[in-house]
């Protein structure tokens, strides 16, 4: 099937039941600018903190997280995980893998987004990172049927650096060449997890448009967040009522960032952030 790579590592079953099938290559019929050179090669190392991290991707693609299909084979929601990283790698196991099997678990095809890094040091950082997440938002609505995914119910799911691409993302035009219409580029639902410079001072990136066309929004991050201050959420909350954009807030005490999934000892909200974002799309309609 045209784009699809399948790996004989992904076929490997996963923890859950499940199994990540096939990578979509985004650009089959090539990159759009700006590109990461090929050279040095893709690689994941773990650093002394436990902590998996992906870099030098020059191929976007998504990773395909596909729970068994139940015997109605009914349509199901999606999520599209963006990880962060800050536009050098990618953290795409605690903000990536484990957040999609999390989801498969209850019913969600999940797709992992594995989109352009390092670009930090691009004139623009989120550039092909947003041109990468708007192509995989058309790609998973355009092939709907081929996963049992219902089109009118994908979910967009940034962490951080990530967080930043899914706002931008979502909230603006379609960018890359050959684009659609704007709608089929856009989730049905935003999810942002302790997301990385989404204002500057009392003002919302200069970016993204929040109007009409802007999905409804999640907010999730720590008020002891040093890198995402909760201050910049809150202004992008605020910005979201203003444009009458469905929208809610959570920020926790503590739980600083980048926690991901990563276990926390004795549990607490941060351990709970899942459980809240999966009960605002069921209440959404996922």
């Amino acid at each position: 099937m045209p784009g699809i790579v399948i790996s004989l590592l992904l076929l490997a079953c996963l923890s859950g039941g499940t199994a990540a099938a096939a990578e979509i290559n985004l650009w089959p019929d090539g990159v759009p600018e700006p590109r990461v050179p090929a050279e040095p090669a893709e690689k994941v190392e773990v650093g002394k903190d436990g902590i998996s991290r992906r870099s030098h991707v020059s191929t976007p693609r998504l990773v395909v997280f596909a729970p068994p299909q139940q015997g109605d084979a009914k349509p199901r929601p999606a999520v599209i995980v963006v990880p962060g990283g800050g536009f050098n790698i990618l953290a795409d196991e605690h903000e990536g893998s484990d957040v999609c099997r999390w989801f498969n678990d209850r019913g969600f095809a999940a797709f992992l987004l594995l989109y352009r890094v390092p670009t930090g040091t691009f004139e623009i950082p989120n550039a092909a990172p947003v041109l990468d997440a708007q192509k995989a938002v058309h790609e998973v609505r355009r092939r709907a049927a081929e996963f049992a995914v219902d089109p009118a119910k994908i979910a967009l799911l940034g962490f951080s650096a990530g967080g930043q691409t899914a706002l931008v993302a979502a909230d603006s035009p379609a960018r890359f060449p050959g684009a659609p219409a704007d709608d089929a580029c856009r989730p049905d639902a935003l999810v942002l997890i302790y997301p990385w410079k989404v204002a500057d001072g009392d003002a919302v990136r200069d970016d993204i448009t929040l109007d009409a066309k802007a999905p409804p929004t999640f907010i999730l991050q720590a008020a002891d967040d040093k890198a995402s201050p909760a201050d910049n959420a809150a202004v992008l909350y605020r910005g979201l009522l203003a444009a009458k954009v469905p929208a809610e807030i959570h920020i926790l005490e503590t739980g600083g960032h980048g926690f991901g999934m990563k276990p926390q000892a004795g549990g607490g909200v941060v351990a709970d952030w899942p459980n809240v974002t999966l009960e605002w799309l069921r209440r959404r309609g996922f």
